[in-house]
């Protein structure tokens, strides 16, 4: 097995710190990109950049048009995790913009007076689902710090498509015209406000359609004026309010919730691969525990197989995906409420034991005990289990600027279009965040980690991640939509990308594989995929041949003549260099 140095480990401690030693750097001369979900939004970033404008800048001009054209996935009603990297400085600030459970909330947030939890659907449709949204904040807070070109001038396109209307794309049709998909959510309810928004005359919206959303143009409008409290405070807060309490299954969103809603800026959670550095968000993203410990088991495991080639690649990263997910899905919670032992389920000495861990290949993976391996203190008893399947109505943004900054972004409104609740004034869907949390609080008499409570926030499968080479050169810029599939998409760009020698396309192009829970998922309908269903299924793993992944990743790569982007195929996204 690869011994990690000395250096290595220390790497990983004082990576997580969020301002990293500032080096003399070179001239950036590597230009500059934007890659995410819509062409019409790349070039709002594009735009902010031939202004001068950061990273960040671009990032947010670029999701207030995603919220408009793809509001399936993202938008001012839901939130986001932001990975700023300041090249000057070395710096990387996180930007957890995720929503909070409203501070009416408790454990009991999805049980029913019998004490049964709700079923998925019914949590996912009702106001109960409804979080406090954290993407305006998040947009202030990155500009903030970040921002070199003018505030009011980061939403001029947004605005314009708005009030002009912009054509609907084939994906935003298919998905309001998808009869199993208006089965379960009411967005298309005669009695709904979003019916007449989605649904004129009754018709699902057409791919080529123009649609005009002058009450998007006007909320932005307002924040462009106002900031923030243009959006948590007066008239559009009670609009949110309202859309959240309505009818028997309402939540209990309130005033005071969206008034007090903090952005927290979090330390980065980094760890190395072989030369590299890999950073990610940490808890309540998934993002610095899962990325960093894959690919630390990934090289214990290959390290140690008692064979090579492709057969034994490929076993290798599928077995340390599904020990990777039983530790986040057991441990990974919002850390200001529950103790997330981040560090210790990516140190290299638990690696070195979980590692050896693996299970038979046809069982559940169980997670492992980091305080047992590391301390001698067990504490996998300290929570109850928890496999819960969140929804993958999400976005990722990927932007490198003119001076090597970077912004990895993953926006989300949780499930597609959200909770189905439109705040007709402000134009957009609130989000269904809170069904990321554990619907059942309790097992086994033991508390769940990622349990409800109030003001606490959700766990979340998204990883906008970064990594770094050997000189601390930024190298990689990657991310995802995909509920808790995230997890294993960012993974394959990663290995992909470090160890298989592919492209940003290539790697992005590559099948889909989800090892989490009994079964892997195996993307049968994408070039390769069937050969890599026929080789897990002949080495003893239970494969779930799938179909329609909904992976949007969104990467670019540092080479040495420039910048090199990918832009999943599965959606309509593109990556565009700066001309």
């Amino acid at each position: 097995m690869r011994v990690l140095s000395s250096l290595l480990l220390v790497f990983l401690m004082a990576a997580c710190a969020s301002t990293q030693r500032a080096t003399e750097r070179s001239e950036w001369t590597k230009g500059a990109m934007v890659a995410a979900a819509d062409p019409r939004a790349v070039e709002a970033g594009l735009e902010v950049l031939r202004r001068g404008g950061h990273a960040v800048d671009a990032a947010i001009a670029v999701h207030a048009v995603l919220g408009l054209v793809e509001p399936q996935s993202s938008g001012l009603g839901g939130g986001a995790f932001m990975v700023v990297y300041e090249r000057a400085t070395g710096e990387i600030t996180v930007f957890d913009g995720r929503e909070t459970a409203p501070m009416a909330a408790g454990p009991d947030l999805f049980l029913r007076p019998d004490g049964e939890p709700m079923d998925f659907v019914s949590a996912w449709q009702s106001g109960l689902s409804v979080g406090v949204p954290g993407q305006v904040a998040l947009y202030h807070a990155g500009h903030e710090r970040f921002g070199q070109v003018a505030w009011e001038s980061l939403f001029d396109d947004a605005i314009s498509l708005a009030e002009e209307g912009f054509v609907v794309s084939p994906r935003l049709a298919d998905l309001l015209a998808n009869e199993r998909l208006r089965q379960f959510m009411r967005l298309d309810d005669e009695d709904q406000p979003a019916a007449l928004y989605f649904y004129p005359g009754g018709e699902p919206l057409k791919a080529g359609d123009r649609r005009s959303n002058l009450a998007y143009g006007r909320t932005l409008r307002a924040v462009a004026s106002d900031g923030p409290a243009a959006f948590y405070e007066g008239p559009l807060a009670a609009a949110m309010v309202r859309a959240a309490e309505a009818g028997e299954d309402g939540g209990a969103l309130s005033f005071a919730d969206l008034a007090s809603y903090e952005v927290i800026e979090r330390d980065a959670l980094c760890g190395p691969f072989r030369t590299y550095r890999i950073c990610s968000a940490p808890p309540p993203s998934s993002g610095g525990v899962t990325q960093v410990a894959i690919l630390g088991l990934y090289d214990r495991l290959l390290s140690s197989a008692d064979q090579s080639g492709e057969e034994t690649v490929l076993i290798s990263w599928v077995e340390a995906q599904r020990l990777a997910y039983a530790d986040r899905d057991h441990y990974v919670a919002d850390p200001d409420f529950v103790t997330v032992p981040a560090a210790d389920l990516i140190d290299p000495a638990y690696l070195d034991v979980r590692a050896g861990e693996a299970g038979p290949r046809d069982a559940t993976p169980l997670p492992g005990d980091p305080g047992a391996v590391l301390r001698g203190e067990p504490m996998i008893g300290l929570w109850g289990s928890d496999l819960i399947s969140p929804g993958s109505g999400t976005t990722h943004i990927s932007v490198i600027d003119s001076e090597g900054n970077a912004v990895a972004m993953t926006a989300t409104v949780e499930s597609a279009f959200g909770s189905s609740r439109w705040v007709t004034e402000g134009g957009f869907v609130l989000n269904n965040e809170l069904t990321d949390f554990a619907r059942q609080p309790e097992v086994g008499a033991k508390p769940v980690a990622n349990a409800p409570a109030a003001g606490k926030r959700p766990r979340s499968s998204m990883s906008p991640t970064l990594v770094f080479d050997e000189t601390d050169e930024l190298f990689m810029v990657t991310g995802s939509p995909g509920g808790n599939s995230i997890v294993a998409y960012v993974s394959k760009t990663l290995v992909g990308v470090l160890d298989w020698g592919r492209s940003a396309q290539e790697a992005v192009e590559l099948p889909n594989v989800i090892a989490r829970g009994k079964s892997v998922g195996v993307e049968t309908s994408t070039p390769g995929g069937a050969e890599v269903a026929e080789i897990l299924t002949a080495a003893g793993f239970e494969v779930n041949e799938r179909s329609g992944e909904n992976s949007g990743l969104h990467v670019i790569v540092v080479r040495e003549d420039g910048l090199e982007g990918g832009a999943d195929p599965r959606r309509e996204g593109v990556a565009l260099a700066l001309e």
